[in-house]
């Protein structure tokens, strides 16, 4: 459906730089990055906003690099939505329409089907701007998609849209998936990446620096940029070495952790996902086996799955237990305890953080 070759754009101090991706017909893939990191930029270079100083863009097989945006068959919506405030939602919805001459019998019939399609038939002839955030999202999306595109294209859509609203929002995307429609969706979240996508990419300074499935990214990043990005927070500056045909690193304060075999350099950098980290208590394990270290409980939080519990194993360590886990364990401030986690759990990198 989208293949971009070797694409590049410089835009004042930023530049997108050798952008190489394909987006098969038929799949949600969600680009991550932070603020600056081009993705809007990315999307308007796809949209036809502007085009790219070298490269080609390909859209169902035909070379549409040069080719005008009303041309191209695709929907972009906007992260602030710009819905027009002079017009009621009926008029929003049926712009793109009028622009391109559709009969009045077409357009009421169009714009009907799209409103009541995401639940807004009963808006249709409201304004704008008394609408809540959530309305106002559906009533840009009717209009993306009121000339059915082939590819939509979304600029950050849960960032204006109410907490309490984002799971409707998110099954309408998955709904339109489902039924066929390539989608782009561009976000800083990488939750909703895990939520929503089939494949994730990672935009980093113009340049895509990871794509695959979200599993395969999130839990086995590539450097240390994207497993921060993905929320881990336990890492290690560690010295690597062989022995006995098995790989272990040494922390700085002599922390000897297994690590799965591997080729790697003399000094890195280990990663621990803090959810990878087992509490055992204190009377119930032993330390025989490895990755097994006995620690003092520091601090204690709530989490989004649980608690969060930070602990002294002569490293400071991140771990996140569910509440009942926590129950069972009994776990206080300055409980002595064990700690575990399995030799493939440990992520080593380079150590060279990206610029």
């Amino acid at each position: 459906m989208l293949k971009m070759i070797d694409v590049n754009k410089k835009l004042g101090n930023f530049a997108l730089s050798g952008i190489n991706l394909e987006i098969p017909e038929g799949e949600y893939f969600v680009l991550l990055g932070r603020s600056g990191s081009g993705k809007t930029q990315l999307l308007e270079l796809i949209a036809g906003l502007y085009a790219p100083d070298s490269g080609e863009i390909r859209i169902a097989g035909k070379d549409v690099t040069r080719t005008r945006i009303q041309d191209r068959n695709i929907g972009l919506m906007f992260q602030d939505f710009a819905v027009f405030p002079n017009m009621t939602v009926s008029g929003n919805i049926s712009f793109p329409l009028r622009c391109r001459k559709y009969s009045h019998a077409d357009i009421s019939r169009m714009v009907a089907e799209a409103a009541e399609k995401l639940n807004i038939d009963h808006l249709l002839d409201r304004l704008t701007n008394n609408l809540s955030s959530g309305e106002l999202q559906r009533v840009a999306l009717a209009r993306t998609l009121i000339t059915s595109p082939r590819l939509l294209l979304l600029d950050e859509p849960m960032a204006s849209v109410d907490a309490s609203l984002k799971d409707d929002i998110r099954r309408i995307f998955r709904q339109l998936n489902r039924e066929g429609l390539t989608i782009l969706h561009v976000t800083h979240d990488y939750r909703e990446a895990i939520s929503l996508a089939a494949r994730v990419g990672v935009l980093h300074n113009g340049r895509i620096i990871q794509e695959g499935k979200p599993g395969e990214v999130f839990r086995r990043p590539e450097n240390e940029f994207i497993a921060r990005y993905a929320g881990i927070r336990n890492f290690f500056r560690v010295k690597l070495y062989a022995e006995d045909g098995s790989w272990n690193a040494v922390t700085g304060n002599k922390m000897v952790i297994s690590i799965p075999p591997d080729e790697y350099p003399v000094e890195g950098l280990l990663a621990i996902r803090s959810e990878e980290v087992k509490i055992l208590n204190i009377l119930s394990a032993g330390n025989s086996q490895k990755n097994m270290f006995r620690a003092v409980v520091r601090e204690i939080y709530p989490s989004e799955t649980g608690m969060e519990i930070i602990l002294d194993a002569g490293e400071m360590i991140h771990a996140d237990i569910t509440m009942n886990e926590f129950t069972e364990l009994n776990i206080k401030e300055l409980s002595v305890v064990w700690i575990t986690f399995s030799s493939e759990a440990p992520i080593v990198f380079s150590g060279k953080e990206l610029i």
